[in-house]
């Protein structure tokens, strides 16, 4: 029996990952992993239990007992922490950026790096993060990465808000993006960058739809599996 295949998607926050991903899964019936979640989760699961985020040992505990799943519903991909769904606590800004402190720390990623790796089943895997081809699966069969400019990304996190009914400060939510960006970009472990290997898509002036399909051409020119 063929090998399971994996398509690894990466790329800071704001570029069109989860939308790419949850429609990559969809059309080709893979599992799917958000491995940003994973993160995000932590970091909640850390503050929940009144942990602090500096404590990396507490920290590095709390994912090793951390027991979350996906579910992929019709409204988007939710998020079970111990059986509860934390979608939408886990999609603030303070999520992402508490996200992003934990991930920093190496200790974290190891523990984390295998748990992720079980989400591999057949007929394949769609890994959405910032290191699935770099480190997670560097060998995984189409590697993408997606990128936009910080001001882009800002104005698309705002529209988000809005339609939640949520008021927001462009240059706070800017600020955020960009000092994110410099300590995902450059952590000393697993830092976000494009594999070598990787097609590179910057989804600034791009609808999803052409995002999606500059991806399939490109899955289908990789490994011959059509969209």
């Amino acid at each position: 029996m063929a090998e399971a295949i994996v398509i690894a998607v990466d790329g800071p926050s704001g570029v069109g990952k989860g939308e790419l991903t949850k429609r990559l899964a969809s059309a080709l019936d893979y599992e799917l992993l958000d491995s940003g979640a994973i993160y995000r989760v932590l970091g909640y699961a850390v503050r929940k239990a009144g942990l602090a985020l500096f404590d990396e040992e507490s920290v590095v505990q709390e994912a090793k007992l951390l027991n979350l799943s996906f579910e992929c519903l019709d409204d988007g991909v939710h998020v079970l922490l111990n059986g509860e769904d934390v979608s939408s606590e886990i999609r603030t800004e303070e999520a992402g950026n508490n996200a992003s402190k934990v991930a920093a720390y190496p200790s974290v990623r190891m523990a984390l790096l295998q748990r992720q790796r079980e989400f591999l089943k057949e007929p394949g895997l769609i890994a959405d993060g910032r290191d699935m081809g770099t480190v997670v699966f560097p060998k995984a069969n189409v590697k993408l990465f997606l990128d936009a400019s910080a001001e882009v990304r800002a104005n698309r996190r705002m529209l988000q808000l809005q339609q939640k009914g949520k008021e927001a400060d462009y240059q706070k939510v800017l600020a955020e993006i960009k000092e994110r960006d410099d300590r995902d970009r450059n952590r000393p472990v697993a830092p976000l960058k494009p594999a070598d290997d990787a097609l590179v898509i910057d989804t600034s002036d791009m609808t999803i739809e052409e995002v999606y399909k500059t991806a399939c051409d490109y899955i289908f020119k990789k490994t011959g599996i059509r969209i």
